[in-house]
């Protein structure tokens, strides 16, 4: 099976890429980034690329499975304009691109509480993602809904205190279905997943996400 992976070089997207590199099921890993991230593998093609003209290499986009793991926090982006663009429009645009090329799977890393009525910005616009890309009705769609991410080496002071305050109510007893969940162990799950569920579209939760 042949994988892409848009969001390479995030901080679940590498290691999705060293997962899929590592799994023998996964024949070719091909990677769409801003610039060289380093890495060098038989088995993998980085294409360094204009994510405004996707149009100049949607040929590319071709294969078995496509991940998306994209995205960035508002602070980042410098405004909600700036991160619709990078959170919903590429990846959408990848979508259709995908989908002309005939890529069977599509598996999308959204975020717990997505819904396209929510009324919170974040939550809204993963939610219109989630909608859109079903309507392209891949043959395999899963979509995964992670609570809080353990980054590695985070400088995210927000973050951090998030997962310590989820942790300490885990701990007892509350909101265990938010587990926070270390990076590594979601691109596992990633990897894992159109290897073993059905044809159909998925949507996995936090709790889930544990579980399989």
């Amino acid at each position: 099976m042949k994988a892409l992976v848009i969001g390479a070089t995030g901080s679940t997207g590498k290691f999705l890429v060293d997962e899929l590199l590592k799994d023998n099921d996964y024949t070719s890993v091909v990677t769409f980034v801003r610039k060289p991230s380093g890495k060098e593998h038989s088995k993998l093609t980085e294409h360094i690329v204009n994510f405004d003209d996707i149009e100049s290499f949607k040929d590319q986009i071709n294969g078995g499975v496509l991940f998306s793991c994209l995205g960035t926090t508002l602070k980042a982006a410098g405004s909600k304009e700036k991160q619709w663009k990078i959170d919903f429009d590429i990846p959408a645009a990848f979508a259709v691109a995908a989908k002309q090329n005939e890529v069977k799977s599509f598996v999308l890393v959204s975020s717990y509480g997505a819904s396209a009525t929510s009324s919170v910005f974040y939550s809204k616009m993963k939610g219109k993602l989630e909608d859109y890309i079903a309507e392209l009705n891949f043959g395999q769609y899963i979509i995964f809904r992670p609570g809080p991410l353990v980054r590695e080496d985070t400088d995210r002071l927000d973050e951090k205190i998030s997962v310590k305050l989820f942790n300490f109510l885990n701990s007892i007893g509350i909101l265990t279905k938010l587990k926070p969940i270390e990076t590594e162990l979601l691109a596992k799950k990633l990897v894992k997943a159109p290897k073993i569920l059905p044809i159909g579209k998925k949507i996995i939760e936090p709790k889930e996400i544990f579980e399989f």
